[in-house]
């Protein structure tokens, strides 16, 4: 597809393109089944990412139940896995089933659609997780209309009066005009925030302030613009250490789409002229901690006080990680990802303790440089092991005290040797998989969960 460029000069809408999906290069996936299914893991090159279906699905299952208990609706992030075999699970459970999903990418909407995950009515509603770039409205309003005739709906993000003006001004040229159906990004992060710890402080704006009320009149009064809900994410949720601090923070987050929603409806009162909701605006939450804290207990406090009908969203749950372990809202059996690395040499005494050291074939583009609470990049399965330190294409293991050790139980007495094989569970799920090229799926409701039961080949591109 070639370029589109906007017939006026307008700093708010640059020229456009689209995104090149269909030429956007990825491994078969025939291929890799072909090569590598029944194979196991003890045979694969390394570093390699393998996924534990069975959890992955069991984690799935976890999440709808979750939404129930809130009485509310969920929409699936997929950004973390990337594929359309996990986006699947996602939205269809044993538990129950949804056809919403948050997207970080436009390549991620574009590889959704070509996966047919539209056309066979799996997904029927897209949200663009990231407020609008100028240079995508020309994509995304192409993308709108390629789902609209699959009978699915697009939404976006908004958080600033320049986007509302941006989309005016396409719109302008255009014969049929669009109103597009976005979401208000609300910013929760000083609604709570744990002690000692740091408010959230990303996308969106702080209900109740100027600024947001600015945005807020300008989206209702726009022709281009249907308001359909508001949309918050505790990032900073992710510092929880107890279901308490993760419940105060599901709450901040309710709190605040639900005085948002307040607001609109203040403002449509006392300005007639502003679109009314054409249904209750949809209140939309979440972070991986905050909808693990999501009860029964806390939805009676709730239903009679919403300013709108309550959604749940979350990404990182189907995998989980250690940053989510450090929560304790989830257990070891609970993580479905590690990375199997190669201990290629070792260094017997060489720690700052005199403890000894190892090197694996694992660095920081197997493993990310994310961090997290526990120290390292990333612990051992059965080993008193930890990735203490990374280089572009090799770790560091470190001996860490028994008692600190999460993933048990140890394993023989624990030792490493220079060739051994280890399982390696990361900080960061979603930033680690962005480092590979395929997933090797197995499966522990089947034999020994060590073999190669599929492959999933994640959409790369933006």
């Amino acid at each position: 597809m070639g370029a589109e460029e906007h017939p006026q000069s307008n700093p708010l809408v640059p020229k456009q393109s689209r995104t090149p999906y269909h030429i956007s290069g990825k491994p078969e996936k025939q291929d890799l089944v072909d090569e590598y299914k029944g194979q196991n893991l003890d045979v694969l090159r390394t570093p390699a990412l393998v996924i534990d279906r069975a959890v992955f699905a069991r984690n799935c299952a976890k999440m709808h139940q979750l939404a129930q208990n809130l009485g509310a609706r969920f929409r699936a992030h997929v950004k973390s896995h990337k594929t359309p075999e996990g986006t699947r699970l996602q939205l269809l459970s044993t538990v129950d089933e949804t056809h919403s999903i948050v997207v970080s990418t436009v390549m991620e909407v574009c590889e959704v659609f070509r996966a047919g995950l539209m056309a066979d009515g799996t997904v029927k509603d897209v949200l663009y997780g990231l407020p609008m770039a100028p240079n995508k409205i020309a994509d995304l309003s192409a993308l709108t209309d390629e789902l609209s005739a699959v009978g699915a709906s697009m939404r976006i993000l908004l958080d600033h009066p320049d986007q509302v003006k941006g989309i005016e001004d396409w719109e302008a040229t255009k014969t049929n005009h669009r109103e597009w159906s976005v979401f208000i990004k609300v910013d929760s992060g000083n609604q709570y925030c744990a002690p000692d710890k740091s408010p959230s402080r990303r996308a969106g704006l702080k209900p109740g302030t100027p600024a947001f009320t600015t945005l807020l009149e300008a989206a209702l009064a726009s022709p281009s613009i249907s308001v359909y809900g508001f949309y918050t994410h505790a990032g900073n949720s992710y510092a929880s250490t107890s279901f308490e601090e993760a419940t105060n923070y599901l709450l901040s987050e309710v709190t605040a789409v639900n005085t948002a929603a307040a607001v609109a409806l203040k403002l449509i009162a006392a300005k007639p002229h502003l679109s009314q909701p054409r249904e209750p605006y949809v209140l939309s939450v979440g972070a991986t901690p905050t909808a693990h804290a999501a009860t029964e207990e806390l939805r009676a406090k709730l239903e009679a006080t919403l300013n709108g009908v309550l959604e749940l969203h979350a990404g990182n749950y189907p995998l989980n990680d250690l940053q989510q372990l450090n929560t304790g809202l989830i257990s070891p059996r609970d993580i479905a990802s590690r990375v199997l690395a190669t201990v290629i040499s070792y260094y017997p005494g060489r720690g700052e303790d005199g403890s000894d050291e190892a090197m694996c074939d694992a660095g920081a583009i197997a493993m990310s440089k994310d961090t997290g609470p526990r120290p390292g990049y990333g612990d051992i399965i059965g080993k008193p092991w930890r990735m203490g330190r990374c280089s572009q294409e090799h770790g560091i293991l470190a001996q860490m005290p028994p008692e600190q050790f999460a993933l048990g139980p140890i394993q023989g007495d624990g030792s490493l040797k220079l060739g051994d094989m280890v399982q390696i569970v990361g900080q960061h799920a979603c930033l680690i998989l962005a480092g590979y090229p395929w997933y090797y799926v197995v499966d522990s409701g089947v034999g020994d969960g060590n073999t190669v039961v599929d492959v999933w080949v994640p959409w790369k591109g933006w």
